[in-house]
């Protein structure tokens, strides 16, 4: 008898901190700087999934070297549901072929909870650029090739990705400045210190909209509601770069299967939240809130779009 009450009460202690969870703060490693659109994307999330699990959520930046330290840290954190990462598709599907030592495995040491959002990225300029026309930066490049300089926010990121895809699909090319985050590729872009970019529509809409930044096309299949007269890069006269940046939620693998279940409503719960999808709407986010499993088959085809991308241009990160 007394033995079966101690494994009764041994299974009840091991269960415990399951069924308890979460009973102390969670927090997002997000491994890119403040101001950026992850770190936009995960302080708009934090504050009603603390009101979902009841527990407060803080916000980590962790930036360096593509968004691979963060991520790597999040992988050799305790998978107990209280470290997430919150990334680009940088750290998922492209540092992995341009990083030579990525501390981590992006297919199998994560368990994925979903992709939040997704949003096309827009070619822009500053306002007194020359360059008026998609067709003239085409020209100007052809006919000055290794000269333009794009920014971006940094080795690997979906904007450095997108103008090696741009320059593959146009036979022209330019040269890459990286920047340690989206912020200061902005800054810079907006003072005149580089010629172009290719920004996420949200992190550069409200300066094209006041006039600082001229939008030249975007990178959505078709055109934006937000900016119906910027043309998609195909009626531009450049087929074949359609390109969405996306940000999703993600854990070090071997979650409990119950905190897996609590991590992923929760997300849905504040994905669906009608403030927050007015707010990310409103500045070009499209809300996609999958499934762990549909996450899964997302990124092996982004892997390798993207490897292919960086094999085709012997892209490297440095």
């Amino acid at each position: 008898m007394k033995k079966r009450l101690f494994t009764l009460v041994a299974a009840l202690a091991l269960a415990a901190p399951a069924f308890a969870w979460p009973d102390k703060p969670i927090t997002m490693v997000v491994p890119f700087p403040p101001g950026g659109s992850t770190d936009t994307l995960a302080r708009a999330l934090a504050t009603p999934m603390q009101a979902t699990l009841g527990q407060t959520i803080v916000v980590e930046n962790r930036p360096g070297a593509t968004g691979t330290i963060g991520a790597g840290q999040v992988k050799r954190s305790a998978a107990d549901g209280y470290t997430l990462l919150v990334a680009s598709l940088g750290p998922y599907v492209i540092a992995p072929h341009l990083v030579k030592s990525v501390p981590y495995d992006a297919g199998k040491d994560f368990d994925l909870l979903t992709v939040a959002v997704q949003a096309p990225n827009l070619l822009v300029v500053p306002a007194n650029s020359p360059h008026k026309t998609l067709a003239n930066v085409i020209a100007y490049e052809k006919s000055n090739p290794g000269k333009m300089t794009f920014a971006s926010s940094g080795n690997g990121s979906s904007d450095h990705l997108t103008v090696e895809l741009f320059w593959q699909q146009t036979g022209t090319s330019g040269v890459h400045v990286p920047y340690k985050g989206g912020a200061p590729a902005i800054s810079d872009l907006l003072g005149g210190q580089v010629d172009a970019s290719f920004q996420n529509i949200n992190a550069v809409i409200q300066q094209v909209r006041a006039g600082k930044l001229r939008a030249l096309a975007i990178t959505s299949d078709k055109r934006s509601p937000l900016l119906p007269d910027v043309p998609t890069m195909a009626e531009a006269g450049a087929p074949g770069v359609n390109v969405y940046s996306w940000q999703a939620v993600a854990a070090p693998k071997g979650l409990p299967a119950d905190v897996k279940k609590k991590l992923h409503g929760a997300l849905m719960a504040a994905l669906k939240d009608p403030g927050i999808q007015q707010r990310f709407v409103d500045v070009g986010f499209e809300i996609v809130g999958n499934t762990p499993e549909q996450f899964a088959a997302f990124q092996q085809q982004e892997s390798a779009r993207w490897k292919k991308v960086v094999e085709t241009g012997n892209i490297t990160a440095d």
